[in-house]
């Protein structure tokens, strides 16, 4: 079928339109949240990618009785706050009235392809909610946007086709889940609880720690790992490359010139601080992070957790922009295995985030291949009729 026969069509053409619903009277009343109900907020629906299955918070009986559930197969659009983020519910819930919800008619829409449309839609939606004082999408506006849409068979095959790409990416993200909580997993299973392999023919002896297993060190936090402050690196020479740049917050842009070798770790040292980073590629670490230069009596991956399981938030030494000392931390007490074991667990545990960070890449991929594809699916450059025979 050509593009040029496929009908712009209204929102609420297509099935169901409604505003979430939240009354929160008396307003953040404890007792409206903690119970069974998933309730959605905006930030929750920004970060999913295709379905919608995590949430902050629920509400109990009483907060349910104020709200309304809504069922899986409903597609939420925001329309405040975080302007025109999508997602579909993959199970029951509830949400605010800074979320609309589009229930298709089976006769009518496929709620993917639907989906879909909104990535089409989502900048216009966007510049069209800025407000002197909040963005805002109201649900008039939202309902004046045409979609462009086939019959319901071409709608349900496009989306198959986009769906088969969010769905490898959503199992990846799972395997992803997996192995990473194994590798945490298996971290606190030897060096928290001792439970390490040999470990019932190691006698414990006393420290000022406690009683520790024979041949373990007590030290200084330093001896595990020795944070260094990252490079600057002015905008004008971060050409494009493959070598990621680090900052306080993660990834935020690639070069082609390689700082530090990997494995490294990387915390925040200005801005943003608390979350530690394991990053298993060369990089280049940027002056508003701390990375580790040296690691005197430790393995990459052990540090890593050993940082990560501090409250590094404690240590904010700024006033008005959240700062992270490393003298601070440097001579904190740290308990310290012995080497052999450290290397034991750098290659199990570190053969998990390997793959970890290979199903990410395919993830990366899978993206962007299907955000090549959506736009000319979505516009009718691709005949899908046409696949069918192919």
């Amino acid at each position: 079928m050509a593009a040029s026969e496929w009908r712009p069509t209204k929102l609420d053409e297509l099935g169901y339109v409604g505003r979430g619903k939240s009354r929160h009277r008396p307003r953040n009343a404890a007792f409206l949240y903690g119970g069974r109900y998933p309730f959605f907020q905006t930030g929750d629906i920004k970060a999913a990618d295709f379905y919608l299955t995590e949430y902050s918070q629920t509400y109990s009986e009483e907060g349910i009785a104020q709200s309304k559930l809504w069922k899986p197969g409903t597609l939420c659009i925001t329309i405040a706050a975080n302007i025109a983020e999508s997602a579909i519910l993959g199970i029951e819930g509830c949400f605010p009235d800074s979320v609309v919800g589009f229930v298709a008619d089976p006769h009518k829409a496929d709620v993917r392809f639907v989906k879909y449309y909104m990535e089409i839609l989502k900048l216009r939606m966007q510049n069209v909610s800025h407000g002197a004082t909040q963005d805002n999408l109201s649900l008039d506006k939202l309902l004046s946007f045409n979609f462009l849409v086939p019959p319901l068979p071409i709608q349900r095959r496009i989306a198959g086709i986009l769906s088969a790409y969010d769905e490898l990416i959503e199992n990846s993200q799972r395997r992803i889940k997996i192995l990473e909580s194994m590798a945490r997993a298996l971290y606190r299973e030897w060096f928290v609880h001792f439970r390490f392999p040999g470990h019932e023919s190691v006698p414990r002896v006393p420290s000022p720690l406690g009683e520790i297993p024979q041949g373990w060190e007590v030290g200084r936090l330093d001896a595990v790992l020795v944070l260094q402050r990252g490079f600057d690196l002015p905008r004008s020479k971060r050409v494009e490359g493959e070598v990621p740049i680090y900052a306080a917050t993660g990834v935020i842009d690639f070069h082609n010139e390689a700082k530090v070798k990997a494995p490294g770790v990387v915390t925040g040292r200005s801005g943003t601080i608390g979350d530690v980073i394991y990053v298993q590629e060369d990089f280049w670490p940027l002056n508003t992070a701390l990375w580790a230069k040296e690691f005197p009596k430790s393995e990459p991956l052990f540090a890593y957790y050993f940082l990560s399981s501090i409250d590094l938030k404690q240590f904010n030494a700024g006033a008005a922009v959240p700062t992270l000392n490393r003298n601070d931390i440097h001579g904190l007490d740290a308990l310290i295995p012995p080497r052999y074991l450290q290397r034991k667990f750098q290659d199990v545990a570190g053969a998990m985030l390997k793959q970890a960070r290979t199903l990410g890449l395919r993830i990366e991929n899978l993206r962007r291949t299907r955000d090549l594809l959506l736009p000319r699916l979505l516009s009718g450059q691709i005949d899908v009729e046409s696949l069918d025979h192919a």
